[in-house]
């Protein structure tokens, strides 16, 4: 898994570029401000966009795990991302006999790494428009270009794109998406 290293900063347009990645401020997200010095956990329960998330990673019992050190990019599926999957599901998954189920589809929205959306580009350029992510929970994922757009497609063949992008954190970085990623069936 490449995710991990270092690139040079690209040039990305306006659109990939909403986010804060030439060291200005965090971008507001679900209505709150991101704090680059607060991590993951302590910022997402200020998003009214991601409720749900913060629902799933309490259940899933994953809290300290992403306010440890990291380093993590997360890529954190709204509300609306998961009202997308079929009726019942997310309170399926939220039920304690379903965990095992809940973390293994969480943990594969995280990377062991702080992978700002310049890297990504870049990776995704350097492997010809698609590079392999390869997730803390086991998962595969391509991630490619459309436009200006980053997409994550996952093993299911399920395509999110990066809605905000380089949100800073004290132990890694998010990147909001619209869909929930699935591991592979």
């Amino acid at each position: 898994m490449k995710l991990g290293f270092a690139f040079p900063a690209l040039m990305l347009s306006a659109t990939l570029a909403m986010a804060a990645s030439d060291g200005s401020e965090n971008p507001m997200v679900g209505g709150a401000p991101m704090f680059s010095d607060k991590n993951i956990v302590e910022n997402a329960v200020n998003s009214a966009d991601h409720t749900t998330l913060v629902a799933a990673v309490q259940a899933a019992g994953l809290v300290e795990t992403l306010q440890g050190a990291g380093p993590f990019t997360v890529f954190a599926p709204t509300n609306d991302a998961f009202a997308k999957l079929p009726a019942g599901t997310v309170e399926t998954l939220l039920k304690p006999e379903n965990k095992d189920q809940l973390t293994k589809i969480l943990t594969c929205h995280v990377v062991a790494a702080n992978a700002m959306s310049t890297d990504i580009v870049k990776m995704i350029a350097d492997d010809g428009g698609m590079h392999k992510i390869g997730t803390v929970g086991g998962c595969e994922f391509t991630a490619s270009m459309e436009g200006d757009a980053v997409k994550i497609t996952d093993g299911q063949g399920n395509v999110a794109t990066v809605t905000i992008a380089d949100v800073k954190q004290s132990n890694g970085v998010i990147h909001v998406i619209d869909t929930v990623l699935l591991p592979a069936m």
